[in-house]
């Protein structure tokens, strides 16, 4: 863009090909290493949805990048497990770092699945993810 100032940001991440789609087109999946000079990590996440309409789904899944060493929560996204005939959508975003004793941190997290199944319903979730990595 010339003659505006943009800040320039570095960013350096690893990008990995998801293989072709059936219309010839494909997408790529970035992992970040670090953002404006900053480590960034991740953490895993899982667990079991509230028991409703005589079933319940397992769920796991790594959160989105977030930057290291200063407040900051991560966005997650997932898909349960297929059970009774269906899955659901998890998605949301954490609650902020949690300290840990011995260094790190974790975040704790919550909400309700998307609507689906041949009783349209939902589910709870909640759970803490895993440490920082």
């Amino acid at each position: 863009m010339q003659g505006k100032n943009v800040e320039e940001r570095p960013v350096y991440g690893i990008v990995v090909s998801s293989g072709e789609q059936k219309d010839g087109e494909h997408t790529h999946d970035m992992y970040l290493i670090s953002w404006d000079g900053r480590q960034v990590h991740v953490h895993n996440f899982k667990g079991v949805t509230s028991f409703d309409v005589g079933h319940r789904h397992r769920y796991v899944g790594t959160t989105a990048p977030a930057p290291s060493g200063v407040q900051h929560t991560h966005a997650y996204q997932t898909t349960t497990s297929y059970d009774d005939g269906h899955t659901h959508v998890i998605t949301g975003r954490t609650g902020p770092a949690v300290p840990l004793s011995g260094g790190g941190h974790f975040h704790y997290f919550e909400g309700v699945t998307t609507v689906n199944g041949r009783t349209p319903h939902t589910h709870r979730y909640s759970g803490r993810t895993s440490d920082e990595f």
